[in-house]
């Protein structure tokens, strides 16, 4: 800050040296003046310390504004506008008074932007019960016809179909997750298993077995959340195992109280320089752009829902076959500890 208040006065400073050294001429070459050299330097040591004490005194005092908006601006307090420095000069004045007004301009904005996202999200979740009518009632229509091949192969589509409308309706409710939360003792496992037999028609058409290993254990979870995480890591299972595949689920509790439940395929796996960015917004991988039918939102939703929830998620794969998408739970449940 030194640095830039002399070179915001260098030109008082240049004005004041240069008016120094016009005098010391003038003392100089006036010979009606008879004043010794001694004393010329003494008159300029003076003059000299004056100005160093003057200028001490000035950048103390003008700059004591910007060293207390500074800390400020480390701390950053949400009612920083209290905060504001005293203003001694009208120009200090002038900035806290723009900085106010900014500030109330941008929550201005951002009022406004919430109202739109909140009424998007509200169109969002009208839309999707609208459409859970009639696709209610295309499901009663094909299991009162399950017995005939084609209304099989529909019944996979329109589980397809209605994944996606799900995961839509879950996209515009995940915002507000915290007043959609309720803590409660659930075992894992049967969460699972309820998923399993929601994906059934889809495991059929692949013929893909699924499979669930180890002892059944209670974490501290709210289940309508932990099924939507389940749902997006089973779909991506069922999605990219080959016909005639497995998939696995392993609930495993260990020695320190955590719970750790695995979802495992048999897909073609995920490269290494990919594993990073698997829970990136919109990033389907080369496997997903093969496929054509990826969209990139899957693992992320579940990454999202995932830490708001208080469960750890990460992925495990050699590259070339399987994936491993692993949840852990503790015994206390990590997001309601913080909210005590």
């Amino acid at each position: 800050m030194v640095r830039s208040y002399i070179a915001d006065k260098k030109s008082w400073i240049a004005l004041f040296v240069g008016s120094l050294l016009l005098t010391d001429l003038l003392l100089v070459l006036d010979k009606g003046l008879s004043i010794s050299s001694v004393s010329i330097g003494y008159l300029n040591l003076l003059v000299l310390t004056i100005f160093i004490l003057f200028f001490i005194w000035r950048y103390r005092k003008e700059t004591a504004y910007l060293r207390n908006l500074d800390r400020l601006l480390e701390e950053l307090p949400d009612d920083w506008q209290e905060g504001l420095p005293i203003s001694v000069f009208r120009q200090e004045a002038m900035m806290s008074e723009l900085l106010q007004k900014v500030d109330v301009s941008y929550r201005k904005r951002m009022a406004r932007m919430q109202e739109f996202v909140h009424a998007g999200q509200n169109d969002t979740a009208a839309w999707v019960h609208e459409v859970k009518a009639p696709l209610t009632a295309m499901k009663l229509i094909i299991d009162a016809n399950r017995q005939q091949p084609v209304f099989r192969k529909i019944d996979a589509e329109w589980l397809r179909i209605h994944l996606l409308i799900d995961q839509q309706l879950y996209i515009s409710r995940l915002p507000s997750l915290e007043s959609d939360y309720v803590l409660e003792e659930t075992d894992v496992v049967r969460l699972a298993a309820e998923e399993v037999r929601q994906l059934m028609p889809w495991c059929l058409e692949k013929n893909i077995a699924v499979e669930i290993e180890g002892v059944q254990v209670e974490v501290v979870t709210d289940q309508k959340w932990c099924r939507f995480i389940l749902r997006q890591l089973l779909t991506n299972a069922v999605k990219y195992s080959p016909v005639g595949g497995t998939v696995t689920i392993q609930a495993k509790l260990d020695e320190t109280g955590y719970v750790s439940l695995t979802v495992a395929d048999e897909g073609p796996g995920i490269p290494a320089h990919e594993m990073p960015r698997i829970f990136d917004r919109g990033f389907t991988g080369n496997v997903g752009r093969i496929q054509h039918g990826a969209t990139g939102l899957g693992l992320y939703l579940a990454k999202q829902t995932a830490e708001k929830i208080g469960v750890r998620l990460h992925g495990q794969s050699d590259g070339s076959s399987g994936t491993k998408m692993v949840m852990t739970f503790s015994t206390e449940n990590d997001f309601d500890a913080t909210r005590k």
